[in-house]
């Protein structure tokens, strides 16, 4: 093992046993380099005032040397926020702004210790770092039966983590905070488990409400007490596009510091928030009262980073940072969020309308970019055929009798007419 990575877990181990002993073996491992070219490279920008002949970027006239073709297409930004490689921790004015950002949609945040956003390649990468942190063979990874596969290539597949599902609804379409408790308690005699919370929910757009909200970090809680150590990971991908009534703030405020068995991880990002996906803009946040817990964890988090992307894209960054500082950014938001809001009670509407008899249940959604469908006596591959061959329309099968629609891509308008067709794919199918 690298003596820096045995610096750091030496660290973590007396500050914070329990943190220390949630790390894999990949984990435990990691570190940031603080010799070499990144070292070498940031202590001769500050001392070599003459030539810096330290970093792999070219220079013409003092600025970073780039095509006349590509700057014309940005030219309402300088070349020193978009060619040279930004940090591996991400642009400091970025991480500081997404904190700020954070803290005012998350009040329950604001009294609260936890670590500067980390920028990552959208949130699938911060999954990643998180599994191969924490994840390793054995170890449970607990998320609901309605989930985004992703998850299973990421902690199952990657790290051999050994998946745990438990239904997502209870028999009156209530958050099943029971099922989630039992599946973690069930893991006393490994003493770990990883919890990914993810709300508004992929596919079925539920987010619970807070009541259900309380009830999630009650179960959490009771398997610190029990003692477990659990990370969980609040994979807020659709942060901020709550329609009803239902919690309005991620439970990585309500998580952070409750327990020293709980070690709280928010994923979110610009990508879904800001409709901004091409631009893989994500963040990794650590929630631990300890500054030195975070500290490490930071570094270790760096070291992944380092080994695997080097540093996220500049100019996306550099985009993102201009309109969270723009002026206009909440009134544009705002009007996103009310199109948005249409298109979601519009299918409510025409779902809750009887138009379409008794062919389909749905399951409950109020936020987010989906809906699920649940198809009665019939299957979902073959109405996702019927519709695709058909009728040029796409939707998603999940399982045996689930059909997710993507609203988020349907203007309103048109809404009508797509749940027509695929209430007549359906009755295609059930008829032969």
């Amino acid at each position: 093992m690298n003596p820096l990575a045995g610096q750091l877990n030496d660290t973590l181990k007396a500050d914070s046993p329990f943190i220390y002993d949630m790390l894999s073996t990949l984990g435990k491992e990691l570190y940031f380099p603080k010799e070499g070219i990144l070292s070498q490279s940031a202590e001769a920008s500050s001392q070599a005032k003459k030539y810096n002949a330290t970093i792999g970027i070219a220079t013409e006239n003092g600025k970073p040397m780039h095509l006349k073709v590509i700057q014309d297409s940005l030219s309402a930004f300088q070349p020193k926020d978009l060619y040279p490689y930004a940090p591996p921790a991400g642009k400091p004015e970025l991480r500081k702004a997404w904190r700020e950002k954070m803290i005012k949609d998350n009040p329950s945040m604001a009294d609260k210790t936890f670590g500067n956003p980390i920028a990552t390649n959208a949130l699938t990468h911060g999954l990643s770092i998180v599994a191969d942190l924490f994840a390793e063979a054995g170890d449970a990874v607990i998320y609901p039966d309605k989930n985004w596969e992703n998850y299973e290539l990421t902690f199952g597949v990657r790290r051999g983590a050994e998946i745990v599902n438990y239904p997502l609804f209870t028999s009156d379409m209530k958050f099943n905070s029971d099922g989630l408790r039992e599946a973690l308690l069930a893991q006393k005699d490994k003493g770990k488990a990883i919890v990914v919370l993810n709300f508004p929910n992929n596919p079925t757009g539920y987010t619970p409400n807070v009541e259900d909200g309380h009830r999630i970090v009650a179960a959490i809680n009771e398997a610190a007490v029990a003692g477990i150590n659990v990370v969980v990971v609040t994979d807020d991908a659709y942060f901020g596009l709550f329609f009803e009534d239902s919690m309005h703030e991620s439970l990585f405020g309500e998580l952070a510091g409750l327990h020293p068995r709980i070690l709280p991880i928010k994923v979110d990002g610009a990508t879904k928030e800001e409709y901004v996906w091409g631009f893989r803009v994500g963040f990794i946040t650590y929630g631990a009262d300890s500054s030195t817990a975070l500290n490490v964890l930071e570094q270790k988090t760096l070291g992944i980073i380092r080994s695997t992307i080097s540093s996220g894209a500049h100019p996306s960054q550099t985009f993102v940072l201009n309109a969270l500082q723009s002026p206009e950014f909440d009134a544009q938001k705002a009007e996103k969020f009310q199109i948005m809001k249409g298109r979601a009670n519009k299918v409510k509407d025409l779902l809750d309308s009887d138009k379409y008899g008794d062919v389909w249940e749905y399951y409950p959604f109020n936020s987010g970019y989906f809906m699920c469908l649940k198809l009665n006596d019939v299957s979902a591959e073959a109405v996702r055929q019927r519709l695709l061959n058909e009728y040029e329309v796409g939707t998603i099968a999940l399982g045996e009798h689930d059909l997710r629609v993507a609203f988020s891509c349907i203007e309103e308008a048109y809404l009508e007419d797509l749940y027509d067709l695929i209430h007549r794919a359906v009755l295609e199918v059930k008829q032969g």
